[in-house]
């Protein structure tokens, strides 16, 4: 993805707390298992389990406009704190109700396969269960694979109930849209998808006005705004939803934005599981997975990096919740990698993806015992 400049973060903070609105208590109800798949582009695994980094609390390391203030949202006396701060609903909620893998320091590496370490072959290995040496750049080239999504779009009872929202606009080439027919709204195409809710309207309006930092990449809140209202209007059984600002800030060095964004992220994240389980159709029978398509650098000087010759940035996390999942918390002692994620989707909804595509990994040990 390209390098922003420097640029003021407010912006996008202040759309999403204009048009947070509150949600319905959860109640039970039966029917067919969902999923939901949510990716936090380029977010460190050091940060999920350790939280704000202080050596990059600073102007030169980190682009650090205030740090007193930064301290104040994130610094806390213990890494447990620190990532709660960050994150309270994956360790509030996720991480106590579910299971998180990729922490290195409890001997339980998570790790992409592709070598690339960036984006697009992380996010096909993620979808497709396996790396391919095809996928070896950024470019809008339409996937040769069949995802998940695309498999599952195919599969009985799971017809027009698949799709995909995402920041950035090669989703429409990793989803491959013309060959899947996977539904995708993806950068910074207005929503289309009539009667708008009046949150699209609002977005709608101020897609215009927004400055276009990354031209591929639109604002979290555009692409949030839009899952939230699909999930709402159509009750997909499988919904992808790509979020990039986190991948953005870190490429332009901005420590403070980046971590920013990571929280906005996670309070999606509780306000999705909240509206999904306030809804007869999803709740007690949907999952959520949480990952990342690459990791970065860890130095002051190249935390903001990831490729090939980054060291450390094919190390990755994934957190999991739903019925089907044994409360396990930090998961110990277990190795695992991106190309599990693509037939645990398929699993938590009931189907075999890894007997379908031999060449994809098995899926994450996460179910519980029958």
């Amino acid at each position: 993805m390209h390098f922003p400049p420097r640029c003021l973060g407010f912006f996008p903070a202040l759309l999403f707390a204009l048009l947070t609105l509150p949600t319905c208590p959860a109640r039970a109800a039966d029917g067919p298992l969902c999923i939901v798949l949510v990716t936090l582009d380029g977010l460190r695994w050091q940060e999920v389990f350790g939280g704000a980094q202080e050596k990059l609390f600073d102007e030169r390391a980190g682009g650090v406009r205030d740090l007193p203030a930064l301290r104040e949202r994130y610094w806390r006396d213990t890494p447990e704190a620190r990532r709660e701060a960050l994150m309270p609903f994956l360790w509030g909620v996720m991480a106590r109700q579910g299971q998180v893998f990729g922490d290195a320091q409890a001997g339980s590496p998570a790790k992409l396969t592709n070598g690339k370490k960036f984006s697009y072959p992380g996010y096909s290995e993620m979808l497709c269960g396996f790396p391919d040496p095809r996928i070896d750049s950024n470019r809008k080239v339409p996937n040769p694979n069949v995802t998940v999504l695309e498999w599952l779009n195919r599969r009985p009872g799971f017809e027009g109930k698949v799709a995909a929202f995402g920041t950035w606009d090669v989703l429409y080439s990793i989803v491959n849209v013309e060959r899947s027919k996977v539904p995708v709204v993806a950068g910074w195409a207005p929503f289309a998808d009539e009667p708008l809710t009046a949150e699209e309207k609002a977005v709608n309006a101020l897609l215009p006005e927004m400055p276009r930092i990354w031209p591929d990449n639109a604002f979290d809140l555009v692409t949030t705004t839009g899952a939230l209202a699909y999930v709402r209007k159509h009750k997909p059984r499988v919904l992808y939803v790509m979020l990039g600002e986190t991948d953005e800030w870190a490429h332009g060095r901005r420590y403070d934005l980046y971590l920013d964004s990571a929280t906005r992220g996670d309070a999606f994240l509780r306000r999705l599981w909240e509206t999904l389980q306030s809804m007869p159709e999803y709740a007690g029978n949907t999952s959520l997975i949480v990952t990342t398509d690459h990791g970065r650098g860890d130095t002051k000087l190249n935390w903001t990096d990831h490729g090939e010759d980054v060291e450390g940035a094919e190390f990755i996390w994934t957190a999991v919740i739903g019925p089907r999942i044994e409360p396990l918390g930090v998961r110990k002692n277990v190795q695992t990698t991106q190309s599990q994620i693509a037939a645990t989707v398929a699993a938590l909804v009931g189907e075999d993806y890894h007997s379908a595509e031999p060449k994809s990994a098995p899926p994450l040990p996460v179910t519980r015992r029958e």
